[in-house]
């Protein structure tokens, strides 16, 4: 926007034009007044952003103009689209590459990403998978790898730092441990992680767009490591994070807590989402019902399904040698979800902000060992602090 549109917008804002008689609230970091004032720019793009005034409108335009235009806008598929929040996406470099010697998934180098093996074991996998110690072996040795890759892109989080760096980073670890990234081109994904920034729920695709003060980012790391998968993501908080989100996060940490507290042999699969709706609820935020956590090992999913949410009609009860996710998306606000024209990045769609946390774990005789707790940390459980995750 230029110098002259940005003072005609000042004006056109300070004279309340494009007032809302709708609910909004301030979209100042940290204000949190009740607000009807509209940057005229939004309402053409078909935004809900809303200032209580003249004055936290002008110390927010540095940062808000950001989410009027990017230069780097991807595609043309996204021309008129109504956006939920403020996060736009940015241009997406080209997908890195993995050295031959390197085992791949089925998907590698199938032109559409598909896993022939996963849609066979659809149709003749008899249940839950069992497996043996050697295999528990190797997805063990996976999910170590994968624990490592996402402990160092998570240190690397840190304001002005992009996703696309984080994706290099995540990519570049993983082979270097002589791993495949398990998105990479699964069902034609473009990149090696998903970094999910705000009101992304899930499946976020590494871009230009720098981190900035106050966003929280979710780092979901996949690794696939001599034939079987491991799968994590943590989300992180980046700078002065506002009240909210900080609650947010901590309750997406501590409703996986209590799925993982909850899980031994004998539990049933459709009785997580108890767990975790009764943390969520507590907390005052929502659970994303689209989509779940899964079984993990040979194939990248698989059974069994892990609904996140009360009342489900998931399959299956809990058995020593099981190995699955869990993973809750917790939304600030309502639990529906829309997906960007990109066919992947998944939003919640009021705008409000998402966070979530991720282990792989196996069934043992009493309960779960995390395979991909984090090192130094007891294997069966986690526990909150904001140190963790706090950049």
């Amino acid at each position: 926007m230029s110098e002259e549109s940005e003072v005609e917008a000042e004006k056109k804002i300070e004279g309340g034009e494009g007032a809302a008689g709708a609910a909004h609230t301030c979209a100042s970091p940290g204000c949190g007044k009740p607000a009807k004032l509209a940057c005229p720019t939004c309402l053409k793009l078909g935004m809900s952003t809303r200032f209580c005034g003249q004055d936290c409108f002008k110390a927010s335009w540095n940062d808000h103009k950001s989410v009027h235009v990017s230069p780097d806008t991807p595609s043309a598929v996204f021309k008129n689209y109504k956006y939920t929040g403020m996060l736009r996406p940015w241009r997406v470099t080209k997908q890195r590459t993995v050295p031959e010697e390197i085992l791949q998934p089925d998907y590698a180098n199938h032109p559409g990403g598909e896993s022939l093996e996963e849609q066979k074991s659809k149709r003749t996998m008899p249940g839950i998978p069992v497996y043996s110690e050697e295999e528990i072996a190797g997805i063990r040795a996976a999910c170590r790898i994968g624990r490592e890759v996402l402990d160092i892109a998570g240190n690397a989080v840190a304001v002005g730092v992009t996703g696309d760096e984080l994706d290099r980073i995540v990519h570049d670890e993983t082979v270097k441990r002589g791993a495949y990234p398990s998105p990479l081109n699964y069902y034609r994904f473009p990149k090696s992680v998903c970094t999910s920034v705000n009101e992304v729920i899930c499946h976020g695709i590494p871009d230009e767009r720098p981190l900035q003060d106050g966003d929280i980012v979710n780092i979901d790391v996949s690794v696939f490591y001599n034939g079987y998968h491991g799968d994590l993501n943590e989300t992180f908080l980046v700078g002065n994070v506002d009240k909210d989100s900080v609650r947010l996060v901590e309750c997406a940490y501590n409703a996986l807590s209590a799925a993982i507290n909850a899980s031994r042999p004998g539990t049933l699969y459709k009785d997580l989402g108890e767990h975790i709706n009764n943390v969520v609820k507590a907390a005052k935020c929502s659970v994303v019902t689209t989509y779940c956590g899964h079984g993990i090992g040979k194939l990248f999913h698989t059974a069994p399904n892990v609904p996140h949410y009360s009342n489900n009609k998931a399959k299956g009860t809990m058995q020593k040698g099981h190995i699955f996710t869990i993973e809750p998306m917790i939304n600030l606000g309502q639990y529906r979800d829309v997906l960007w024209p990109d066919n992947w990045t998944a939003v919640t769609a009021d705008g409000s902000r998402s966070a979530q946390f991720e282990h792989t774990m196996l069934v043992t005789d009493t309960g779960v060992e995390l395979l991909t707790g984090r090192i130094g940390e007891p294997a069966d459980r986690i526990v909150w602090t904001r140190e963790k995750f706090q950049r």
